[in-house]
């Protein structure tokens, strides 16, 4: 029987912290089928199998070693030297000297067992060689193989080891192609100024236009991080193109946090014609303060808006910049049970185009819930809110331009009563509340001032309902006297599976001002709306919210998603309809729109995905997008494709498709 004997070196040479990922200047155990230390050259010579680990835990398989002083020389055969889980470089000869470890006539692979039909992919060298110091492997001669197939070759190439986290030097390429701007070739450039500061600088040469240069900077400070993407190229219609997007975060103590943020582009189109276009209808550049505290907030900011939509038609848009906002809320501890004070401030400034206007509101409100008998709920509120605006040059809602101070004050109070109902089964737990709230508010001919405010207008929805203000901004007013009232129906099991059911409505004892009528608000009862919920927790999510005519229950918007199947295999829908009034008594286009995105895993590691929006009114993709992934261990690959019809300006609808290409190494992608 063989004998095996264990040698603990790490009494006798030096044990260092962080040592060197290749080379064994730092032995902690010797373990060889012969061991022999010679006390006056105090130096170690083994026989046979031998295995050595260092002070990391590194470890190196050999026969015959020799090992000398302080581990600066070794030399052995046979050797596989193991940099990771599945990392190995393999060697009929390794030797020592100094800062370098040479490996001669070696492999190299990051893939040890990862397919059972053999290593995904290899490097085989001449020569193999470790410059501890700047801790880069250097390779003569490497063939790359892959399935033990020969297929690429190079007469030098280096690489860091596996063990550093970060290293200056050239990323994997990947490749695309436009149908306007040709083949495109990126060459990611990375640089490493610290663990916690990078920089990859990209040159994209494209073959029916000039050059693009890519930025993207990362910094982490104890208490603060700094992000910048940027792209400029000079086109060949002698063009300056370019785009700037930064986001830093700067914590100021337990209680305080600084944002700053820039987004810019020389124009409305480059983002959407390189590809950095993300549906984004508008760049927004400023900054943000916040502080916190256990019953207050606050948050300054400013915003410097840059338009990238064609036309402004259709849509509420930034009219002006804002500088400042303010706003602040603070809520005190219980009065007595439940009752609550709460006070808001907001001060905006908007300007731009010639016009100008601030305002100031303060409001304060008293909230007090209450349980009683039968499980009955009542929550009783008051509030007194007064607004100051000051004009320079605004046109009004009556079109007149107007420059000087408005003011209004705004008293409200609501009375929400719900009654949750509940009836446990040993299947199904079923619940039924009905819920009512009745909102009294000041009836006021200045419901609104200007004609730009900050409100896009209201959209009646489920979400809509008992909130304490329907407009999805301050200026406009909800004037007068409305009740909103609805009923849920819930029901849910121990297997996880939910369902929901919600329908309501609202109804205005006052006339409303310029009411749009596809808001779903008349005066009067409104249109009724409603969401409709159902999850197993296992393949299906669906989801949906509706609006109906008052008048004869007709369908007036609807909009639906639904996940169906897991996060391997899946189906992604998501529609919306919404029937349109030019006024009162004329239709327009619907808006009718599907999205829908497919996710299919054909093997462990093979997968497709797909993802389109379709525009039904007017038949024709709007855009569709999809790919082919394959997830190695050791490497990855995609090939995707993206096109759209989108039309503006200078930008007409393209057709773009990527392949890229990497290695993983030890849970690192190169």
């Amino acid at each position: 029987m063989k004998k095996t004997s264990a040698f603990l070196v790490f009494c006798i040479l030096p044990v260092a912290a962080g040592a060197a990922s290749v080379d064994m200047e730092t032995p902690k155990t010797i373990t060889a089928d012969k061991i022999e230390y010679d006390v006056k050259t105090e130096t170690i010579k083994t026989s046979g199998n031998t295995e050595i680990v260092n002070a990391s835990g590194q470890r190196m398989t050999l026969t015959d070693s020799y090992l000398s002083k302080n581990g600066e020389n070794l030399s052995g055969d046979d050797i596989k030297l193991w940099l990771g889980d599945h990392v190995y470089i393999e060697s009929d000869n390794i030797t020592r000297s100094g800062i370098e470890t040479t490996a001669f006539n070696a492999t190299f692979t990051a893939c040890d067992n990862c397919d059972a039909f053999g290593d995904a992919w290899k490097i085989t060298t001449q020569k193999i060689v470790h410059d501890m110091d700047s801790r880069m492997l250097r390779f003569y001669n490497p063939v790359l193989r892959t399935y033990d197939i020969p297929v690429f070759w190079l007469p030098f190439f280096e690489m860091p080891d596996p063990g550093i986290r970060h290293k200056t030097g050239f990323l994997m390429p990947d490749f695309g192609s436009t149908n306007n701007m040709g083949t495109q070739i990126n060459i990611p450039l990375y640089i490493a100024f610290s663990d916690t500061h990078d920089m990859t600088f990209t040159t994209s040469y494209l073959t029916q236009e000039n050059p693009l240069f890519q930025l993207e900077h990362r910094l982490n400070l104890d208490h603060s991080e700094y992000r910048t993407d940027a792209a400029f190229t000079h086109n060949r219609d002698g063009e300056n193109r370019w785009y700037i997007f930064n986001n830093d975060i700067i914590e100021l103590g337990e209680y305080a946090r600084a944002t700053i943020f820039l987004e810019r582009a020389s124009d409305k189109t480059f983002l959407q014609k390189y590809g950095f276009y993300d549906d984004q209808p508008y760049l927004d550049s400023g900054a943000k303060l916040e502080l916190f505290g256990q019953s207050g907030y606050v948050v300054a900011d400013a915003h410097i808006f840059q338009e990238l939509r064609s036309t402004t038609g259709n849509y509420s848009t930034p009219s002006g910049n804002i500088l400042p906002n303010i706003r602040a809320t603070y809520q005190t501890a219980p009065l007595f049970k439940e009752t609550y004070l709460t006070f808001d401030g907001d001060i905006l400034g908007i300007s731009g185009d010639g016009t100008m206007s601030q305002r100031l509101i303060g409001d304060a409100r008293i909230v007090s819930p209450w349980t009683l008998w039968g499980g009955n709920r009542i929550t009783a509120s008051l509030s007194a809110r007064y607004d100051v605006y000051n004009f320079h040059h605004t046109e009004m809602i009556d079109m007149a331009d107007f420059s000087g101070v408005r003011d209004r004050f705004l008293p409200s109070g609501y009375l929400e009563w719900s009654l949750p109902l509940f009836r446990p089964t040993d299947t199904w737990t079923q619940v039924i509340e009905p819920k009512a709230r009745l909102t009294i508010m000041r009836h006021t001919g200045e419901d609104q001032f200007t004609l730009n405010n900050d409100s896009a207008g209201a959209l009646l929805s489920d979400a809509t309902l008992f909130s304490d203000n329907r407009f999805s901004g301050l200026d406009l007013w909800e004037n007068g006297t409305y009740a909103d009232y609805g009923v849920r129906y819930a029901a849910f099991n121990q297997d996880g599976h939910m369902f929901e059911l919600f329908i309501g409505q609202t109804y205005d004892f006052n006339d409303r001002a310029d009411t749009d009528p596809r808001s779903g608000f008349h005066n009067g009862a409104s249109d009724y709306v409603g969401r409709l919920e159902y999850n197993n927790m296992k393949w299906l999510d669906l989801s949906t919210r509706f609006r109906l005519s008052q008048e004869d229950l007709s369908m007036r918007h609807i909009e639906t998603s639904a996940i169906i199947g897991t996060s391997r295999n899946y189906i992604d829908i998501g529609h919306i309809w919404s029937q349109q009034f030019i006024d009162a008594y004329t239709a327009g286009d619907d808006i009718n729109e599907l999205t829908a995105g497919i996710g299919i895993q054909l093997t462990n590691r093979w997968s497709v995905r797909f993802n389109a929006i379709y525009n039904m009114t007017y038949g024709q993709f709007q855009r569709h997008s999809g790919g082919i992934f394959y997830t190695h261990p050791c490497y990855y690959l995609s090939v995707e494709y993206r096109h759209d019809n989108a039309i503006k300006e200078d930008y007409v609808g393209t057709t773009s498709y990527q392949f890229r290409f990497g290695m993983s190494i030890n849970g690192q992608r190169y």
